[in-house]
């Protein structure tokens, strides 16, 4: 059987809010660290026994984050601290995955069974380091079918702005979903599947931040 790629780039127009550690000695709050996410894509691309699909959306947004522990200074560094990255959550529209191809948006829509369950979520239980790399495990929610994941991750660091990028490997039946077939099915798509997310991270104060707007 072929296997599936499934590619998710999460990058988002949204602007967290997290407190430095120096507000809790009294600081004044006009210098607190933003962390913003920028240039939201997400992409699906899989094969079949027929032929390879694509769909994508850019309708993503952030739940939640949240950093904690001690500060380094710098909250991009703070991030990548063992058990700093406390809570991070973010949701997928799954109905505005759309591909070139008609019929394969409304069979996947169908399998993902998004008129009842709208929202593909992730929600984060761990950030680690592993061995020169990361580990995120946490709950992935697929057509309302909640399962603990770990997706292995790689980071790089640009100036203010920070690439993480995880993927691991799912197979759609174990959230319930049927692998979408098409004429008459003949056509068939494999359950195995490959989830790759990219994230991009910048760290703005509170200044620079309402300058830039």
């Amino acid at each position: 059987m072929r296997s599936v790629t499934l590619v998710l780039a999460f990058a988002l127009a949204a602007t967290v809010s997290t407190a430095p550690r120096a507000l809790a000695q009294g600081a004044d709050d006009s210098g607190a660290t933003r962390l913003t996410l920028v240039s939201a894509h997400v992409s699906l691309e899989g094969t079949s026994n027929v032929h390879d699909y694509t769909a994508s959306t850019t309708a993503v947004r952030l739940e939640g984050i949240e950093v904690g522990g001690a500060s380094t200074g710098d909250l991009l560094d703070d991030v990548l601290q063992p058990g700093a990255l406390t809570a991070f959550e973010i949701v997928i529209a799954a109905a505005s995955l759309a591909s070139p191809r008609e019929a394969i948006d409304k069979n996947m829509h169908k399998a993902l069974k998004v008129e009842e369950f709208p929202d593909i979520r992730f929600r984060l239980r761990a950030f680690e380091p592993a061995g020169g790399t990361y580990q995120a495990s946490g709950w992935l929610t697929i057509a309302g079918v909640e399962q603990e994941v770990t997706l292995d991750v790689r980071v790089q660091r640009t100036g203010t702005t920070l690439a993480v990028e995880g993927e691991t490997e799912l197979l759609m039946t174990d959230f319930g979903v049927t692998p979408p077939r098409a004429m008459l099915g003949m056509i068939r798509t494999n359950p195995r599947v490959q989830l790759r997310v990219t994230v991009w991270l910048r760290a703005l104060t509170a200044e620079r931040a309402g300058g830039s707007a």
